[in-house]
């Protein structure tokens, strides 16, 4: 188990509903736990849940249980499944030293609304992060047959940031718990080229 950098140490998991980030926080918050932190889950929606913001708050301590939403400016790391949520994370919980992960394929808002120029948005993310890793999750997990897989695949991009208090390793009975024979088997070929894709760009 490795030292938490800061206490609290907040993630931040940003993205629209339907992405799976509530499941992909409540698989960090479980190897977590198992690895002896006190850990906090929150997740806040907007105004739909399918399609509209999601953000899941996860505060990692080996001291104490702290208030579950971030406060403004406290994000450690932020893991954009969405550029647009992204940035909008940013823009309330980042600052200097954030670490920034995220997915770069838009989802469009219904009703026709206009996206922003995706090469803005990317820079503007880059403009805010101390550093920010551009995984191209969703193309990936095309790749293997699924857009499904794309949540972890940003799963295994965080592991392999090295930014949390846990080993790849710990991801792996969470996921086998989770998934079972060739099912098991492609979420681990996700998990392992997400891990890939950070560390390998």
């Amino acid at each position: 188990m490795r030292s938490l950098t800061k206490e609290p140490f907040n993630l931040i998991v940003a993205g629209v509903g339907g992405q799976g980030n509530v499941l992909l926080s409540a698989f960090v918050g479980l190897a977590l736990v198992n690895e002896g932190f006190t850990v906090t889950v929150a997740d806040t929606f907007g105004v739909s849940q399918r399609g509209g913001s999601v953000t899941s708050h996860i505060k990692i301590s080996k001291k104490a249980s702290y208030s579950s939403v971030t406060l403004e400016g406290k994000a450690d790391v932020v893991l954009g499944m969405e550029p647009v949520e992204t940035l909008r994370a940013l823009g309330e919980f980042g600052n200097p030293q954030v670490v920034v992960i995220v997915n770069p394929r838009p989802v469009h808002p219904a009703g026709g609304i206009p996206y922003p120029d995706l090469d803005l948005v990317k820079q503007a993310i880059s403009g805010l992060s101390a550093r920010a890793s551009f995984i191209n999750a969703t193309d990936e997990a095309l790749k293997m047959g699924d857009p499904l897989f794309a949540n972890i695949i940003l799963l295994g991009a965080l592991m392999g940031a090295d930014v949390l208090p846990l080993e790849s390793g710990a991801m792996l009975p969470i996921l086998q718990e989770r998934f079972s024979g060739a099912m098991y088997d492609k979420n681990i070929e996700a998990f392992n080229r997400g891990i890939d894709l950070c560390r390998n760009p």
